[in-house]
């Protein structure tokens, strides 16, 4: 079969090499992709929001499947083209990528349907929200409606954090029109989980449950980023959680998006804060995470394009997904400065050996460059955790570019909630 894998990032490099072990693939393109994927598939310069031109080349090259991974061609309705002219998909339509589009959205069918989550109020207008502001809990969170490249979740701490959010989001039009309407919410406590799930519309399937680590800087301090790496499985995720958020979250919300005339099929991420009341949602996403996705698949035993076939054609069965029962990390290398100011453009030395998922790279004369914050992502698996950071570690010391930056402690604060501290 021929694949198309719609993307740029470390998730899609991922999405793409676990692909290449399936028996029925013969040939993978990326559009765009990035350097470090060329030799696990054959880039091709088409951006992925240029939807039209993306159904073109699926058309004229007799893609026999396609897997479209980031958020924005989603929401742009990529997979409805694609459908359109007969080619099947991998990810929801646009009517259901609202889930991760529309905040306003995802907060309103939780309430409608009865859905765990934070307390929240809508705002169109700046003078509401200030003035809704004036008595407002602190802390709170302020949240753009429409996408941001996740950075549209302002944490603020004081009223004058939350007032200069609402300037921000909403005057000054920071995140452009995702921020014509935002919505200000309880703040919740507790550990975090990120369970990503496989879904037909009826059936869902988790995947095993990762941890993320936003921050750029050890300790959970500095600027929030895309994500400087990940663990699987979270300690914090517990079999009774598990069961727990199947009846009380992840059903309730399939069917919820049936019920709205939105069938869900695709990858279904689940943000979730494991507070004192019980788990409740932080966030939907309507695709793979990243860099969740990273410490995921690898773990995953059974064939992708199997599973991802299955979600399309509504056949998806608990026996089809199975996960090894070790552990992963992957370990986060950025261009020093990350997400702030960061220089480009310096030769990235690759071990023969080990898991690396490329991110932000670019393949000029035979040389991969740097070309982005998020460089790439060291991953290793093991038996146990302990075992699968010391060796994503081990990996990032054979991995050199000029300014490389990691985060030291990926991985420290779930060890430590398995010793229980």
């Amino acid at each position: 079969m021929k694949i198309l894998v719609v993307g740029s990032g470390g998730r899609e490099h991922a999405i793409i090499k676990k692909l290449k072990e399936s028996k029925h693939v013969d040939e993978i393109f990326a559009l765009p992709g990035n350097g470090g994927m060329a030799k696990d598939a054959t880039l091709v310069p088409i951006g992925a929001k240029e939807i039209d031109k993306i159904a073109a080349f699926a058309k004229e090259n007799a893609i026999d499947y396609a897997v479209v991974a980031p958020d924005d061609p989603l929401v742009l309705g990529c997979v409805d083209a694609l459908n359109a002219i007969g080619i099947p998909c991998f990810g929801p339509e646009a009517k259901a990528a609202i889930i991760e589009g529309s905040k306003v959205f995802s907060k309103n069918l939780m309430k409608k349907y009865g859905i765990p989550t934070a307390g929240y109020e809508v705002f169109e207008n700046p003078e509401d929200a200030l003035r809704y502001l004036e008595t407002a809990p602190i802390p709170t969170v302020v949240k753009a409606d429409g996408l941001a490249l996740g950075k549209g979740v302002i944490i603020a701490t004081t009223r004058e954090m939350a007032i200069a959010a609402v300037h921000d989001i909403m005057e000054d039009k920071v995140f452009g029109a995702s921020g014509n309407r935002i919505v200000i919410e309880e703040f919740l406590e507790g550990p975090e989980v990120s369970v990503l799930s496989f879904t037909d519309g009826k059936t869902v399937v988790p995947m095993v449950s990762s941890m993320d680590h936003k921050r750029a800087l050890d300790g959970d301090q500095g600027l929030n980023t895309g994500g400087m790496g990940t663990i699987a499985p979270n300690p914090y995720y517990t079999d009774a959680i598990a069961k727990e958020c199947m009846q009380k979250i992840f059903l309730p919300t399939i069917r919820a998006m049936e019920a709205e005339g939105r069938t869900f099929k695709g990858c279904l991420y689940f943000g979730l804060m494991l507070t004192k009341d019980g788990p409740k949602v932080i966030e939907y996403n309507c695709r793979f995470g990243d860099p969740e996705t990273q410490v995921v698949l690898p773990l995953l035993e059974s064939d992708l394009l199997e599973i991802m076939e299955a979600t399309t054609n509504g056949t998806l069965t608990e026996d089809m997904v199975r996960f090894s029962k070790g552990a992963a990390c992957c370990v986060v290398m950025a261009s020093e400065g990350y997400p702030g100011k960061y220089e480009t453009g310096f030769e990235i030395t690759l071990p023969e050996d080990g898991l690396v998922y490329v991110a932000g790279a670019k393949l000029i004369d035979g040389k991969l460059l740097t070309a982005g914050g998020r460089v790439l992502g060291a991953v290793a698996t093991a038996d146990t955790l302990e075992n699968a950071i010391e060796d994503a570690y081990k990996l990032t010391k054979k991995i050199h570019f000029a300014n490389a930056y990691c985060r030291k402690d990926i991985g420290q604060k779930a060890l430590a909630a398995k010793e229980g501290k």
